[in-house]
């Protein structure tokens, strides 16, 4: 597979902003991932490539650009602080405008996924009551639990780690109660950001497992 390049999309209000594409030439189906709070990364870059691995057309738009482009920020205390500055400064309407261009970008390929990290993971629960995707995955989405009361309207499949600092249980359980529709999966003694290999709560384990059932669960939903 050949590593992906960077291109240049519009949102809807004229922010131009770079993502980072990889396209198989077989694709039929398309996914947008979406950032943690750490920029498209080489971490992130490495989630494109791996599910354009699978024939899928995948992209990850630069959500940050919209305050500072060219974000890339290491899993270190610094980049933490570093990443919640920049995020603070960017309001979800126009992260999900910069979202909604990714999936207009690869929506001529075929059904679209979105699948988001952390703050990304957030955002693909809204993407999936905002956007015309096929289907939505967030993983260890904090701010899923504040827009609780919305509804998707694609089928959605969220994973949580059990032992997530960040994420209260007593939140996911909220979720879970209130969003009966919803695919939601617990992950014992997975802590926030298991899926990346590149943080020390990485939970190998629990990320292949959610990995397979995001594969599936997309696959089942027309995205493969």
């Amino acid at each position: 597979m050949s590593p992906g390049t960077v291109v240049e999309l519009t949102a809807s209000d004229g922010h131009r902003f770079s993502a980072y594409e990889n396209k198989p030439g077989e694709a039929k189906a398309a996914v947008v991932v979406i950032q943690e709070i750490f920029g498209v990364n080489a971490h992130i870059r490495s989630v494109v490539d791996r599910y354009a691995e699978l024939g899928l057309h995948t992209i990850a738009p630069a959500l940050f650009d919209r305050i500072e482009r060219d974000v890339e920020l290491d899993y270190t205390s610094e980049g933490v602080e570093q990443g919640k500055a920049v995020r603070a400064k960017v309001a979800w309407e126009a992260a999900t405008a910069d979202v909604a261009a990714a999936v207009a970008r690869v929506s001529s390929t075929g059904p679209v996924g979105v699948v988001g990290f952390c703050w990304g993971g957030s955002l693909a629960w809204l993407a999936a009551n905002e956007l015309p995707v096929a289907a939505a995955v967030g993983y260890y989405g904090g701010q899923v639990h504040q827009f609780r009361d919305r509804a998707p309207h694609v089928p959605t499949l969220l994973h949580f780690g059990a032992i997530d600092k960040g994420i209260p249980i007593e939140d996911v359980m909220a979720v879970k109660a209130s969003q009966r529709a919803a695919r939601v999966h617990i992950y014992g003694k997975a802590d926030h950001g298991f899926n990346c290999d590149a943080r020390g709560s990485y939970n190998e384990m629990a990320a292949r497992l959610a990995h397979s059932r995001t594969v599936d669960f997309f696959a089942d939903h027309g995205i493969r």
